[in-house]
C-alpha cells in the first residue's frame, strides 16, 4: 500500500488523522498478541488531550475550609482538617498531550511493562515543551528496560524526536536521521559488562513501504513489528482508498 499523508487534503479532511492512529494501534496490538509467547499481552492506550484533574476550593488560599463548612452534615461538630501548606516553589512542568501506544506486559507476576510502541501525534512535536515531554517519556522507558519503536508519520511538523532522544543521551558517536518522517527501534541491553542501547533507525517517505521493525521485549524475546501490514489493515477497514 505505501505511506499516505494523512495531515493535508483531501485525507485530512476525510479521514482525519486520529481515526488512522488510532485504528493502527488496535491492528498493532492485534498482530503482536498473534505473535507473543505466553505469559505476554499486547494492549493499545489512546488518549488525546490529557489533562490533569484537579480539584480546588476557592476562596481561603491557605487550603483550609471554615469550621461550618467542615462541621457541615456532623451535627454543626467541626472535624480537624489538616491541609499542605502552599509549596515554596511552583515550577513549568509540560507533560505529554497525547499517547498513542500498543503496550506489551509480562503477566506472570502482574502486569509489567515490557515493550512499547510509541506512533507520534502532531501534539508531541508542534512546541518544544511537548517535544521535550515525549522524549522524556522515551527515555524513562528505556531506562527501565523496556524496548521501544517510535514511529512518526506527521507530515505537517518536521521536528525529528529520535534525533532528539539521541542528542539527549549524549553519546558523541550517535548518527542522526535528519528526516521529518522515520521509524526507531531501541534496545537497552547490556554487553561487556557495559550498558548499551542498540538502535534501528529507517527513514520513511509518503508513497513507500513500511519497514519491519524489532521490538525487544524486557527479558529477551524480540518481535517484528510489521509496520506496512498493520497500517494496510487499519487503511483498509477505513476505506482510505474511497478517499479521492
Amino acid at each position: 500500500m505505501g505511506l499516505k499523508d494523512h495531515f493535508h487534503p483531501p485525507l485530512s479532511v476525510w479521514r482525519p488523522w486520529h481515526g488512522v492512529h488510532h485504528a493502527w494501534c488496535t491492528a498493532l496490538a492485534a498482530d503482536l498478541n498473534a505473535r507473543l509467547p505466553a505469559g505476554y499481552v499486547a494492549m493499545p492506550n489512546v488518549q488525546y488531550n490529557i489533562e490533569i484533574d484537579v480539584a480546588a476550593f476557592e476562596g481561603d488560599r491557605a487550603g483550609t475550609r471554615s469550621a461550618d463548612a467542615v462541621g457541615a452534615g456532623t451535627g454543626g461538630a467541626a472535624a480537624a482538617v489538616w491541609s499542605p501548606p502552599l509549596p515554596e516553589q511552583s515550577l513549568r512542568f509540560p507533560l505529554v498531550t497525547d499517547v498513542v501506544e500498543a503496550l506489551v506486559y509480562n503477566q506472570e507476576s502482574g502486569l509489567t511493562l515490557a515493550g512499547a510502541i510509541e506512533l507520534v501525534s502532531p501534539a508531541n512535536k508542534d512546541r518544544a515543551a511537548h517535544r521535550e515531554a515525549f522524549v522524556s517519556m522515551c527515555e524513562t522507558y528505556l531506562q527501565q528496560g523496556v524496548g521501544l519503536v517510535v514511529v512518526d508519520i506527521v507530515t505537517d511538523r518536521h521536528a525529528n524526536l529520535h534525533d532528539q532522544l539521541l542528542k539527549r543521551l549524549g553519546d558523541p558517536a550517535a548518527v542522526a536521521l535528519e528526516t521529518p518522517l522515520y521509524a526507531a527501534s531501541y534496545h537497552p541491553v547490556e554487553r561487556d559488562d557495559e550498558d548499551r542501547l542498540d538502535v534501528w533507525q529507517r527513514e520513511l517517505a509518503v508513497g513507500q513501504p513500511l519497514p519491519r521493525m524489532p521490538l525487544w521485549l524486557r527479558g529477551g524475546v524480540c518481535l517484528p513489528v510489521e509496520l506496512e501490514a498493520t497500517y494496510g489493515r487499519a487503511c483498509r477497514e477505513l476505506r482510505i482508498d474511497d478517499v479521492r
